[in-house]
Formats: structure tokens, C-alpha cells, sequence
């Protein structure tokens, strides 16, 4: 049987309950999903060929700061970016660097802030420059 409290009431440590948000939770859940959406938007014209993820990560970071927002990622576990940026066959979770993004590429950017004491987590797939069909198809489905 589930157990559902108040998320007012809930303790701070994992006790195997769901916590239910008000209309207040709610609303905070959806800024800090905004920001992460907007900064997305933001990417689209920066990710080409020559652009290295670490300067898309760089731009994450700040992007974040400049909206009050901390990057989730960063320093969590010893991780030292911002982001997560998998490129073409990295499934997941790919580590910013400073090899440039090539003509052809397909790069995931994986963004989460906490806003507020929110966190809003989402990522894209983006083309880098002219794509394979089959590229262009895998970012149709997902």
C-alpha cells in the first residue's frame, strides 16, 4: 500500500512515501522547467560545426547563473560540468570537451537547473550541420 503525505509535512529523508505538491510546487516546478526549456532555445543557433562542447557547456553554465538558476550537474558527485553533451553513438550522459562539433554530428545537450529549490531537467537532440537521413529520422522519433 502507498502512503501519500503533504509535501509541507514530508521529512527531508527518503521514507518510501509519494509526496503530493500544491498549486505552489507546481508552479515552481514549472519556472524552473522554463528556464530549462528557454536555454535549449537558446543552444540552437550555437550548436555547428567548430563550436566544442565545452563552449556549450561554458554557455549553459552562465546562462543558468545569469537566471538565478544553479546547474544540478555540476560538482554533483565530483562531475565538473554543467551539462551533458552525448555525441552521434553515446547513448547518454557524454562529458563536454574541446573536440569541435563536426558537419554530420548529432549532439544530445542535457540540461538541469534548480531553480528556487526546484529542479527542471530536460535535453535535445540537435543536428550539427547536414545530417545523414537516418540522423534526421532518429531526431523525428525521439
Amino acid at each position: 500500500m502507498v502512503t501519500y503525505l503533504d509535501a509541507s509535512t514530508a521529512p527531508l529523508r527518503n521514507t518510501g512515501q509519494i509526496r503530493l505538491y500544491g498549486e505552489e510546487g507546481f508552479a515552481g516546478m514549472r519556472k524552473a522547467c522554463d528556464l530549462t526549456a528557454r536555454c535549449l532555445d537558446e543552444l540552437v543557433p550555437m550548436v555547428k560545426p567548430g563550436v566544442t562542447t565545452e563552449a556549450i557547456d561554458r554557455f549553459v553554465f552562465e546562462f543558468g547563473m545569469d537566471h538565478g538558476a544553479l546547474p544540478a550537474t555540476l560538482n554533483y558527485r565530483g562531475y565538473t560540468k554543467s551539462s551533458c553533451t552525448s555525441i552521434n553513438h553515446v547513448v547518454c550522459h557524454g562529458i563536454p570537451d574541446n573536440k569541435p562539433l563536426k558537419d554530420g554530428d548529432i549532439v544530445n545537450i542535457d540540461v538541469t537547473y534548480i531553480l528556487d529549490g526546484w529542479h527542471g531537467d530536460s535535453s535535445r537532440m540537435y543536428p550539427v550541420g547536414t545530417i545523414k537521413r537516418a540522423a534526421e529520422r532518429l531526431l523525428e522519433v525521439t
